[in-house]
């Protein structure tokens, strides 16, 4: 072969290989990791401040004025009972029937107003109505987490508690 072309093709397969090469050092950072042990120096838990609407019944205890309409008509046939009776040994002969008759009506209007006709009287009742109630929670939203490793020292924000060794990645690339 021709020394030109020869030169050509080694220059080639250079370039292809130091490319290769090149190539496997910018994934260097996936494909050359590995992994070791820290060790865990502090974990600092991390809390926010929730906020949620809850609703919740609120009670309270009212007075209201309420109407009793009261029984009448007892008072009437008792009334009429009464002024019957009374009527009855007032008349002789046909005025006694006359008299019963006028005693009852008149003892059933007498025993109508006399009687309860209800009135107003206070009382309590409980009454509730839904409210809603702001509730705050603090809830913890990771851990600062402070290292060693081989070391050096390292932190991280976390959302566990690592306990007293993390596993870290390690991985090597060339500085530039």
């Amino acid at each position: 072969m021709h020394k030109p072309f020869l030169a050509v093709l080694l220059l080639a397969l250079t370039a292809t290989a130091a490319q290769a090469q090149n190539t496997r050092y910018a994934n260097a950072g996936s494909a050359d990791a590995h992994y070791g042990w820290a060790d865990v120096l502090r974990v600092d838990p991390v809390y926010a401040v929730t906020r949620t609407q809850v609703p919740r019944q609120q009670c309270y205890d009212e007075q209201v004025v309420q109407q009793d309409r009261g029984n009448s008509t007892a008072g009437t046939i008792l009334g009429a009972v009464v002024g019957g009776v009374l009527g009855n040994t007032i008349g002789k002969g046909d005025g006694r029937k006359a008299a019963t008759v006028v005693g009852a009506v008149a003892g059933g209007a007498v025993g109508n107003r006399v009687s309860d006709h209800g009135g107003s009287y206070a009382t309590t009742q409980t009454r509730c109505r839904e409210v809603s109630a702001v509730s705050e929670q603090r809830q913890i939203m990771g851990y600062d987490v402070e290292y060693r490793y081989r070391g050096e020292v390292y932190e991280s924000r976390l959302n566990y508690d690592p306990g007293e060794r993390l596993r870290v990645r390690v991985s090597v690339t060339p500085a530039d």
